[in-house]
This record gives structure tokens, sequence and C-alpha cells, in this order.
């Protein structure tokens, strides 16, 4: 068919018809967000003194009209860490449980990091959340932040009686670093038969050291998050295996072979962030191995997105998905919800479309 036109030719990889990286455009915000702010890539030998800037504390969480109190949790190697508990004030009622790992590259960061992102599940359908520590790279190089992370979030489900929850209704979360960290701890999980969980969320998850992607290559140098500081995170976390065969699937979820047997699991990314291909592949091979994962990329959105864009129309995306998501998980549907509906189009089905009747035996009368 011809449609006069000439043949339709693509530019130069990785390049637009002007010779530049081609890649999709920030939202409004957070475009002025990047104007006003400076963002320049973490360096390895500057991560300790980026440590003391977490931006949130007990004092500063109390808006959320929690209780909060804070315990001791094992880790790994006989380690004691660090976490914060929240309950909604007098409430005795046992509740959903909800286990959170703080973001950071998996250098920064503490239990008051982001935590703020799931305080809110807590107001809404009760229960108990407790967000955990792990140490940090580089002095803690893998394995430990993810033995860490699952050795307390294993005691966690384990006390899940004296903390207010029930260990049957437990929802597994994490932010960026901590998303990959959580990944880690879901796929630790199923292999060693520890905890189960009723669903996880991965925000932005960190779960490929490779930094391969077309959009890895696109925002190398912007964004909150660049690539060139996804570089010096990995590299800390896992120092001369970092990009090679030597990595664990644990530590980097996107190496797993298999993602079959984990429970339900949402992802939620930007579109205009490093993170997006590896977290959409990773959706992906969920789907390829029959699991049940639901997948949002969010448009115009870098790397934690909502810091610069909670009141936006990409905002408001964001909390309405994860706010259904987390309903459907901690309260089903009834199975039968729907059974009028289905009931009432059974009887309106033609005649036509029925299954064949089962033939009978012929009569031997005269």
């Amino acid at each position: 068919m011809n449609h006069n036109l000439p043949p339709m030719t693509a530019p130069a990889r990785g390049r637009d018809q002007f010779g530049e990286t081609p890649r999709p455009p920030f939202h409004s915000q957070i475009q002025t967000a990047s104007d006003m702010l400076s963002w320049t890539a973490l360096k390895l030998e500057e991560i300790p003194v980026h440590r003391g800037h977490a931006g949130e504390d007990a004092q500063t969480l109390d808006r959320f009209g929690l209780e909060h109190r804070d315990i001791e949790v094992p880790g790994y190697n006989g380690h004691l860490g660090k976490a914060g508990v929240w309950r909604r004030p007098g409430d005795a009622e046992t509740g959903p449980g909800f286990i959170f790992i703080h973001g950071g590259g998996m250098v920064l960061g503490d239990r008051f990091l982001d935590v703020s992102v799931v305080l809110p599940w807590v107001q809404q359908h009760g229960g108990t959340l407790v967000s955990i520590e792990y140490r940090l790279a580089p002095e803690f190089p893998a394995p430990v932040p993810v033995e860490d992370a699952y050795a307390a979030a294993s005691w966690v489900v384990e006390h899940a009686g004296e903390l207010g929850f029930d260990p049957e209704r437990v929802v597994l979360a994490g932010m960026s670093g901590g998303g990959g960290i959580a990944a880690g701890v879901a796929l630790l999980a199923r292999d060693r038969r520890g905890p189960s969980f009723e669903g996880v969320w991965l925000n932005c998850p960190m779960i490929d050291d490779r930094n391969d992607t077309v959009s890895a290559r696109q925002y190398e140098d912007l964004g909150l998050w660049a690539t060139r500081s996804n570089k010096v995170c990995w590299q800390a976390v896992l120092g001369d295996a970092v990009g090679t065969d030597d990595v664990s699937p644990y530590d980097a979820a996107a190496r797993a072979p298999w993602l079959g047997g984990l429970a339900p699991i949402l992802i939620t990314v930007g579109s205009a962030e490093p993170f997006r291909d590896e977290d959409v592949a990773f959706a992906s091979a969920i789907w390829r191995d029959g699991g049940d994962c639901e997948l949002h990329v969010i448009p115009g959105g870098t790397h934690a997105y909502t810091l610069f864009a909670a009141n936006s129309s990409i905002g408001e995306i964001h909390e309405a998905a994860v706010a259904r998501w987390i309903a459907r998980i901690v309260e089903p549907d009834d199975p039968n919800g729907s059974r009028h509906l289905i009931e009432n189009f059974a009887a309106a089905t033609p005649a036509d479309n029925a299954p064949p009747a089962t033939p009978q035996p012929a009569s031997n009368s005269a």
C-alpha cells in the first residue's frame, strides 16, 4: 500500500533528529523543581555527609495522629537493629500488618525515611505498621542489607500477636533502594519457606545493577535520582561484582530467573526516571511466570515523583492506584459478590449457546 510518503526511517539509536537523546518529558511541576533545584550526582565519599538529612523523624510524623514506639529487631548473623512501630491510638483490634523498608539507594536513610507514604494505610485500615532498618553499604555490602531486612521481617511476622496484627494479613512494601530489598525479601521468603505475604508494593524499586536499559541511558544525569548516582550506590553494595554474573538475584532482583510463586505485587514507577524499564521488565517477568502484578507507569514522573508533585494530577493518579490496591489486598472482594450479575447473564444467554444435552439411552418399548 502506498501512502504517498517516503520510506519511514529512524534516527541513530538513542538520538532524535537533532542529535539529542530523546526522553519522556517531566511533568510540569517536576520540571519546575528541576529548574529550581541543583540535582548533582552522589559520590561515594560523600555518602556519610548525606546520611544526616533524612528529612523526617518521630516528631514530624506525629501529624498522622498515630501512636509510635521503637523496638529492637534481629538482623543478619545476630545483629540487633531498630524498627519503628505505628498504630492507631487506643485501637485494640487485630488488623493487617504492614512491613516497610525505607529507600536511600541502600546507602542512606533510616526507619523514618519515606514511611509517610504508608502511614495512611494504618489510618484507614488499622493494624500495625513496622518500618525496619537495615545496615547500609558500603560499610555493610551485600548480602547484609537484604539479609538484615529478611531477618527483621521474619521476626516481625513471628511476633504478630504481641505487635497487634494478623500474621495471615501481612503486606510488605519498600521504596527505591528499599523496594529492591523488599523484592529480595519476597524471593528469600519464597525460597526459604519463610513468612508469607498477602501483597508486596515495590515503589520505584532499584532492582538492576547493570544500568543498561534505555531509561537508564535517558536519565544518566537528569532527575532527582539519576543513573550516575545509581551506579555509585550499586558499586557500594556489590563492589567488584557489580555488572558481572556473580551478582545474586536476592541482592538485585532483576537477575532472578524465575518470579513465580510470589504474592500479588504492585509496581509504581515514573516514566521519566532511570528505573522505568527495569521495573516494567520485572512486571513482565512476573506475568511470564504466572504471577499477579499490577503495574503503574506514572507519566512525567521522575524518581520519587510524589515529593514534588503530590498535589498534581499525577500525584492523584499515584495515590488512587496505591489506595485501591492496598484495599483490594487487605479487604479482598467477595468471590460471590457478582453472582447475581452472572446468573442474570446466564439466564439471558440464547439457548443456541447452551452446552449440548447429554444423549439419553434409546427406548426398548415396542
